[in-house]
């Protein structure tokens, strides 16, 4: 008799994997913003996906990469008088950040791929899990896309494109650990929470994750090195923009409109958090709940703070290297905030 295997209706190895992924990615993202702020993405200008992984090994190797280095428009306008030594310091933080998305992308690979033969992925997720290991090789034909840009006519990569490379890190981070909890849960019992919750919740994610956008816009632009004070940008509320190539240019390009746009939605996001906290802590009855708002609100005023002091001080590299970490882990929290509120059936009074 033919014996037949049941996918399991949840399972706590597909959640282990898919958090370990999106701590990875975490992880990429914190070392990709250190690699824009010091100006390494430029200094690897092939995309060798294989042969890439090993770094040279001899002087004259060294010499090839560094040569390559100087046809492009960042060294001859940018850096000038950089010598082999000062390259190789900017060459292994692109290096890095390489090398860890190849491994990021084999965890998920290697892991769906092994987790299938097991038939440990609960049936109704398989197909969401392909999706995001799809996403992963998206992600990488993206990365490439953002650095060619910067490869010709530009000293740097072009901000949009920057967010959309960091963007789609996020969204991958995020499904992973929306699909994770899932996985540890199994099927959802009930409706969630009222409605007019989850929207709620829906609306703060949606804020953190366009206030990451836009903090990708202002990285992008530069846009922290201009307007260095606070509460005022030089002194006015709005400062002076550019429109005379467009507004969706101006948007996406010009220095005060970007860096506005930042600080306008912190602000609503501070707004927002601090006022669905204390409801929660008034209206729900789960103290996870509770708590989890509560931390989410004060991480908020934490990463405003930080985004102050990341302005005043001219982007000093530690300040701006905790800001964007902060960032991710409030998008974390607002991620399974949100999964929470769609498993709460009886937390409301």
């Amino acid at each position: 008799m033919t014996r037949i295997v049941r996918l399991p209706l949840k399972s706590p190895l597909v959640a282990v994997w898919l958090f370990v992924a999106a701590f990875l990615v975490l992880a990429l993202v914190c070392v990709g913003g250190a690699t824009r702020l010091t100006e390494s993405g430029l200094s690897i200008t092939e995309w060798k996906p294989i042969a890439g992984v090993i770094p040279p090994v001899s002087e004259q190797a060294w010499t090839a990469e560094f040569d390559n280095y100087k046809k492009i428009p960042q060294f001859s306008q940018v850096n000038p008088h950089m010598d082999l030594a000062a390259f190789k310091g900017i060459y292994w933080w692109e290096w890095t950040h390489r090398l860890l998305a190849r491994l990021v992308g084999a965890v998920y690979l290697l892991g769906f791929i092994g987790l299938l033969v097991m038939r440990q992925i609960p049936g109704r997720l398989i197909w969401r899990c392909a999706g995001l290991v799809g996403l992963i090789a998206v992600q990488g034909a993206v990365g490439w896309w953002m650095v060619s840009s910067g490869l010709a006519g530009r000293v740097e990569v072009a901000p949009e494109r920057l967010m959309t490379h960091l963007s789609l890190a996020l969204f991958l981070m995020s499904a992973s650990i929306w699909t994770g909890l899932e996985a540890l849960e199994g099927e959802k019992r009930g409706r969630g929470a009222p409605n007019g919750w989850r929207w709620a919740t829906g609306i703060l994610l949606a804020l953190v994750f366009a206030q990451c956008m836009l903090g990708a816009l202002v990285a992008g632009n530069r846009a922290g090195l201009v307007y260095n004070d606070w509460p005022m940008m030089n002194g006015h509320i709005f400062p002076p923009v550019e429109w005379a190539k467009g507004i969706g240019y101006s948007f996406l390009h010009d220095q005060g409109l970007v860096q506005f746009m930042h600080r306008m939605t912190a602000y609503l996001l501070i707004i927002f958090a601090t006022g669905f906290a204390l409801v929660v802590a008034r209206k729900a009855n789960d103290d996870n709940l509770k708590t989890l708002a509560a931390v989410l609100a004060t991480s908020v005023w934490i990463q405003a703070a930080l985004g102050v002091t990341t302005l005043i001080t001219v982007v000093a590299l530690g300040f701006a290297l905790t800001h964007q970490f902060v960032a991710v882990c409030l998008l974390v929290m607002a991620v399974v905030l949100a999964w929470m509120m769609a498993r709460a059936d009886r937390v409301f009074r």
